[in-house]
């Protein structure tokens, strides 16, 4: 799982060298689809339950689940979610990082550095006997101690050799009586944030969430492995 997550940490990083103004969203997904496959792997997300492509891609508003396109071009001052995972020896891999294109206003990159916080602080709460609700009580006091608010109708999860496997991992608080955390668990941790309102809704494409209230959101997300010795982020792209 640790190979699978390092091609997605390798191709977010290098998504992130050039995301500039101009740039298509379907030049990203051709970029990172070509290194997948250049390293033996297969793309996640493409044909799952019917999905286009192999990048989510959600700007600004976007929550996540967005389309590429060879029509949506990045431009400066916008915000842009990258969200990969990919197939390998039969394990799977998934992480996602919001990026700035350009200069962007001050309150988008608090929103920005707050999110992958949050992100920090959920994994620092995946260790062997908290629970699913420790991560989540962490993220969302988080955010919301930040003024920002917690998307509730997407949520993280368990990833092994299927995406997307129990437990899931809300990013907000629902009670004690959650999973138990066991060593050799690997969890998809994926804190999404908005600005404004958590009410989120789906385009007519069915796939594209979008806030309520049309102002941004981010997403950061990393498969974590909870070990005895702590938790160890599999798709770190420090390594």
């Amino acid at each position: 799982m640790r190979e699978a997550n390092q091609i997605v940490a390798e191709t977010l990083s290098m998504l992130q060298t050039i995301i500039e103004a101009g740039i298509t969203t379907w030049d990203l997904d051709r970029v990172a689809e070509d290194k997948c496959l250049k390293m033996k792997a297969i793309p996640a997300f493409k044909g799952y339950r019917g999905f286009p492509g192999s990048l989510c891609v959600s700007i600004n508003e976007e929550v996540v689940h967005g389309i590429p396109s060879r029509k949506r071009k990045l431009k400066k001052g916008d915000i842009v979610s990258i969200d990969f995972g990919v197939l390998f020896r039969g394990f799977f891999g998934d992480s996602a990082v919001t990026l700035p294109v350009g200069g962007v206003k001050e309150d988008v990159a608090r929103l920005l550095i707050v999110t992958k916080e949050s992100l920090e602080k959920g994994i620092a709460q995946a260790i062997v006997g908290n629970r699913v609700a420790d991560i989540s009580k962490a993220i969302q006091a988080h955010v919301e101690e930040n003024g920002f608010s917690v998307v509730k109708q997407f949520v993280g999860h368990g990833i092994g050799s299927s995406l997307h496997e129990a437990p899931e991992i809300p990013n907000f608080y629902q009670g004690e009586r959650t999973s138990r955390l066991l060593p050799g668990m690997v969890l998809a941790i994926e804190p999404m944030v908005n600005m404004g309102t958590h009410k989120v809704k789906v385009l007519r494409d069915g796939w594209t969430v979008i806030t309520n209230d049309k102002k941004p959101s981010a997403h950061f997300e990393h498969s974590v492995a909870i070990t005895e010795m702590g938790p160890m982020v599999l798709s770190s792209r420090e390594n």
